[in-house]
């Protein structure tokens, strides 16, 4: 499939007709792709800005959708709705999958790749529409996308490793658990992260996976 013919198939999903092209170019553009040029090339700055507009977007949201929801449920809730695994799910929905522009490189990755670059380019298509069109149809792009998504029931349980130690600690009455990134190893498209936890400023364990 031609560039176009992709830029194409993601305006028909995102009801949009994008005036600059080569931010939507680059949201479907996985760093594998374009090695070696530019970083604004491939979807990683559009994934960063996407991932604090969607985050704003849906806890504004839950914030007004559910008075009564305490902190914690409110904290859950959005949690599950921007979680890989959801964000993913609903980019093979769209039909984003055979839009993304991939690199010689990651296509012999596998699903576990795939997955990855659909929850990222979900985040950039966000973070483009933002751009090009404004808050008010990229709140409804992603309100009628991850909208049906929405139901109470996952507030009720921690839905991450890093939501369960924060509950955790918090019970205890320790203050919120501080992250520390010590290393990133391994190329730009399929990094190797490590990092520690403290607890009130004493660490409490280390973690080391392709994500943050």
């Amino acid at each position: 499939m031609k560039l176009h013919e992709r830029v194409r198939a993601v305006e028909d999903i995102c009801s949009h007709k994008f005036t600059h092209k080569d931010i939507i170019e680059a949201a479907l553009t996985h760093p594998s792709a374009v090695e070696g040029k530019p970083v604004s090339a491939s979807y990683e700055r559009l994934e960063f800005l996407g991932d604090s507009i969607l985050g704003a977007i849906v806890a504004t949201d839950l914030f007004e959708r559910y008075p009564g929801m305490d902190e914690g449920e409110l904290t859950r809730l959005k949690t599950s709705l921007v979680s890989g695994h959801t964000l993913s799910t609903v980019a093979k929905a769209l039909g984003i999958e055979p839009l993304i522009v991939m690199g010689v490189s990651e296509k012999g990755t596998g699903g576990r790749g795939m997955r990855s670059a659909l929850e990222n380019v979900y985040e950039s298509i966000v973070g483009a529409l933002y751009l090009d069109a404004g808050y008010e149809p990229t709140h409804e792009f992603v309100m009628r996308t991850l909208g049906p998504h929405i139901s109470p029931s996952l507030a009720e349980r921690s839905v991450s490793p890093k939501s369960r130690l924060q509950e955790a600690v918090q019970a205890n009455g320790k203050c919120t658990p501080e992250y520390e990134l010590i290393d990133e190893s391994g190329p730009a498209h399929t990094p190797t992260f490590t990092s520690v936890v403290y607890v009130d400023g004493l660490k409490a364990g280390r973690g080391v996976g392709s994500s943050k």
